[in-house]
């Protein structure tokens, strides 16, 4: 029977306490004394004398101003204009420390919030920020071609398929004279959602987050990457787990207790691609690497690869110093000009961490992103410092964690994210994630638009 996707969201509060954006000053003496005045000058009229400026309520508790309530203060600076010699507010240090120089305080604060409601996050004031910057800010998804962008696949008015599939798709099929498949044939699976769970840091192993992240992968079923050894070690096992290998791990390959739909290499290593493909010959093989040359890219092509994993560190950062965006557009185009990219999967991570990054991964190219320390985040985990890989990152995670509440998190989390994706879909007009893949029309990249408005003008360096 069919049963269209869906993923249920439900609060979440916090377990762990989450710091107010600001901190509300108030001069208790001054304030005593202007109720004094206002009681005299409105001749005793408590509920004039005692009516509060803050429409937020910050002043609004049994004690009004004397205990002001900084976690709805929201920073419109109304009470500070109206009386600036008796109240102050000021940035919280506390969340002003959340993150780190990549994963700021905002995106902090976003994901908390969609990992608590599972709703699209809006601001009422309208955006404040900058429209433009470094990163994933230097690019705009653009709806502007669409003329009746109607479908609504958010009330479900509409559906819109946010399904990718992941394998080997050759370009063509081959029949004998009995019309039997010969040569290459279709070897693909579907997930409903573009997003996989990449590998965790190893700060954060333990039963209970790894029965998390298992049980989220397998309520949105999609796939979770893992270390061989870490499988061993925990004795998991499931459809919905990846098995990651290395060079190292040929051993550990003989004691894994189940066949993963998918093996992930992790490096280029000719006798394990060959032991993989004796020991699972049903599972697919993916290469992860960080990005290299087109060249080398064609070569495990040719090699037989058909899944890709393009990695970067934790800030989107990869080996030669480029943004994810820029190695995505690279290796997407490589296997554009030889003719190939409807064959292969690219899969990538790194600097993924806003739901409109997915959006653009996929522009950009990619088939599916791989989360890794926003589903951290969706925990309350703390970065500890900067966090710029797997290996020297440490993170904590809140002492009250529980399974129960970890799953509905990433739910929630997965369920805000899919509907930003259903949004711009729609605004675009698209029924299929499948069809964004690669459709850099869609978007408008900052530096591109500089250089045709400014270039040839004096002063304009690019």
């Amino acid at each position: 029977m069919y049963h269209r996707y869906k993923l249920q969201a439900n609060p979440a509060p916090e377990i762990a306490p989450f710091p107010n954006h600001n901190r509300v000053k108030v001069k208790k003496h001054g304030l005593a004394m202007h109720l004094l005045k206002e009681l005299i000058r409105y001749r005793g009229k408590r509920e004039v004398a005692l009516s509060r400026p803050c429409v937020y309520g910050v002043f609004s508790g049994p004690l009004g101003g004397f205990a002001p309530k900084g976690h709805s203060c929201v920073g419109c600076l109304r009470c500070t204009i109206e009386y600036p010699e008796m109240v102050q507010v000021y940035p919280n240090p506390e969340y002003q420390r959340l993150g780190d120089l990549y994963f700021t305080p905002e995106h902090v604060d976003t994901i908390c919030y969609e990992a608590r409601t599972g709703r699209i996050p809006v601001k009422g004031a309208g955006y404040r920020g900058p429209f433009g910057g470094e990163g994933w800010d230097g690019m705009w998804t653009d709806m502007s071609e669409i003329v009746r962008p109607t479908r609504d696949g958010i009330h479900g008015r509409e559906f819109i398929s946010t399904a990718v599939d992941i394998g080997q798709k050759p370009p063509f099929l081959t029949f004998d004279k009995q019309g039997v498949a010969t040569g290459e044939s279709v070897r693909t699976f579907s997930i409903p959602i573009p997003v996989l769970f990449d590998v965790p840091p190893p700060s954060v192993l333990s039963p209970k987050f790894l029965r998390i992240v298992m049980g989220a992968a397998q309520e949105a079923k999609t796939l979770l990457v893992l270390p061989v050894g870490v499988l061993n070690r925990f004795a998991l096992q499931g459809q919905q787990i990846v098995a990651l290998v290395s060079r190292e791990d040929v051993d550990a390959l003989t004691e894994l207790c189940f066949t993963p739909p998918m093996v992930e290499l992790d490096g280029w290593s000719d006798a394990l691609f060959r032991e993989i493909r004796t020991r699972f010959p049903e599972s697919m093989i993916c290469l992860r690497h960080e990005l290299v040359s087109r060249e080398e890219l064609l070569k495990h092509y040719d090699v037989g690869i058909r899944v890709f994993h393009l990695v970067a560190n934790y800030h989107g950062v990869g080996r030669d110093g480029r943004f994810v965006l820029d190695l995505i557009r690279e290796a997407h185009g490589a296997f554009v000009d030889a003719g190939c990219r409807d064959e292969v999967t690219l899969l990538g991570s790194g600097g993924i961490i806003a739901a409109e990054h997915v959006a653009k991964a996929i522009v950009c190219g990619l088939d599916a992103v791989a989360l890794d320390t926003p589903l951290l985040v969706a925990l309350q985990a703390q970065l500890l410092g900067e966090c710029l890989d797997s290996e020297g990152s440490r993170f904590r995670l809140p002492r009250r964690l529980t399974v129960s509440w970890g799953l509905q998190r990433i739910e929630n989390l997965l369920a805000s994210w899919r509907d930003q994706l259903l949004e711009v879909l729609g605004a675009m007009g698209l029924r299929d994630v499948r069809r964004l893949r690669g459709e850099i029309g869609r978007a408008m990249l900052q530096n591109d638009l500089e250089r045709e408005a400014f270039s040839g003008i004096e002063g304009y360096d690019q």
